[in-house]
């Protein structure tokens, strides 16, 4: 299994429906992370001129994806930017730790080809797990 991600467009009507692979956890938040921003914008035509630290912790992977992806939406937001190089480091210990990297520049309307608007993570069929070959995969339903 490598890193990547899969629009899954027969799982909902209104919504952005993905699932993100990875042979390691940080790999797997990597491609969700791209997932996101490739259903809002062409990730090909954002330029990594902003860079960005983002420090999160918690007990599960799954509420730590949760987590990290309505983080990334609020950072489109608050600060209007968009994202298309990911650098994810995580460890566990008694909870998990994450801390990441994020490249992108803020949103461009005449250079980015805008898609959809992401609002927020949903619990809607999220899942997160590793797979039967030691890899992890994960599916996420965003609002839009």
């Amino acid at each position: 299994m490598t890193q990547g991600y899969t629009f899954l467009e027969d799982r909902v009507i209104s919504d952005l429906a993905f699932e993100a692979t990875g042979d390691t956890p940080a790999e797997l938040f990597q491609a969700a992370g791209l997932a996101l921003f490739e259903g809002m914008a062409d990730t090909g035509r954002i330029q990594p001129r902003v860079r960005k630290e983002i420090r999160l912790k918690h007990a599960q992977i799954d509420q730590l994806l949760y987590d990290w992806l309505s983080e990334l939406i609020y950072l489109k937001d608050a600060a209007g930017l968009l994202f298309r190089e990911f650098s994810v480091q995580l460890d566990q210990n008694a909870e998990w730790n994450l801390i990441a990297t994020v490249r992108g520049e803020p949103i461009d309307p005449k250079r980015h080809a805008l898609r959809a608007d992401a609002k927020a993570v949903t619990y809607h069929q999220f899942e997160v797990g590793q797979t039967e070959t030691g890899g992890w995969k994960a599916r996420v339903v965003v609002d839009i």
